[in-house]
């Protein structure tokens, strides 16, 4: 129950960082670091939870 709690979370994250950097996009109008920043973080956690997934099949965590 802890794992699948986990990638809801990690999900929410990923949603909250990609809509940060549509955010700062608009605020910013297209030229801003901190959209690139908030880019970057979604795409770590999205590493993240492909990591954790495997994890969690590998241990078996994660059934079929």
């Amino acid at each position: 129950m802890l794992i699948k709690i986990a990638i809801v979370v990690m999900l929410l994250l990923i949603l909250g960082s990609l809509f940060s950097a549509l955010f700062y996009l608009v605020k910013d109008k297209g030229g801003g670091e901190r959209t690139a920043r908030a880019l970057t973080v979604r795409i770590s956690l999205s590493i993240s939870l492909f990591l954790l997934l495997m994890l969690g099949f590998y241990t078996g965590v994660i059934g079929h």
